[in-house]
């Protein structure tokens, strides 16, 4: 973990069964004032939002026509879009990262500026762990089963030690984790 400069934190809604795809499917009626302060509070700490295609995708299709204080966080905030596909990026402040995103993302790590903020993006996610980029993980755990869909650590992966470093749990039952590599 860098202990100097910004901060990539990653933040992730899951399932008990480690099931971290499709949260629009399941995850809404978890979400309280409980959860909405300390997602507020994770984007304020943020002046960059960092995601995978997939993730900015289904983003811009729907953030850019709302209104309201997520919506205006997410529209103002500077978006970095990670892909080996995506060549130009339509949504308000969004860059698309050309070329090798570790590189990218070691340097602006270094440079000033508030957090770095990882939405959804799995695959992205997993890459930043095994590179040891990511300073933050964040796992909001709903307490539901799923049975099926993307875990966020799938059979096969490899040992990823970490140190939980906040734990808060919401009257919903949602467990929010945050953890730090060890």
């Amino acid at each position: 973990m860098t202990t100097t400069g910004r901060k990539i934190a990653a933040g992730l809604f899951i399932s008990l069964d480690g099931v971290v795809e499709a949260p629009e499917q399941w995850h809404f009626p978890y979400l309280d004032e409980e959860m909405g302060a300390a997602l507020a509070q994770l984007q304020a700490e943020a002046d960059t939002l960092l995601m995978g295609r997939l993730t900015y995708e289904t983003f811009a299709a729907v953030w850019p026509e709302r209104t309201g204080p997520m919506a205006d966080a997410l529209n103002g905030i500077r978006k970095l879009v990670a892909s080996t596909t995506l060549t130009e990026a339509d949504w308000n402040n969004t860059t698309v990262i050309d070329g090798d995103v570790i590189a990218f993302l070691k340097d602006l790590k270094q440079q000033p500026g508030g957090n770095i903020n990882l939405s959804g993006s799995i695959s992205l996610t997993r890459t930043l762990l095994e590179a040891g980029l990511l300073d933050e993980l964040r796992l909001m755990v709903h307490p539901i089963v799923l049975g099926t869909g993307m875990r966020l650590f799938p059979e096969g992966a490899g040992r990823v030690p970490l140190r939980l470093t906040a734990s808060t749990t919401f009257s919903t039952g949602v467990l929010d984790l945050t953890y730090q590599p060890a």
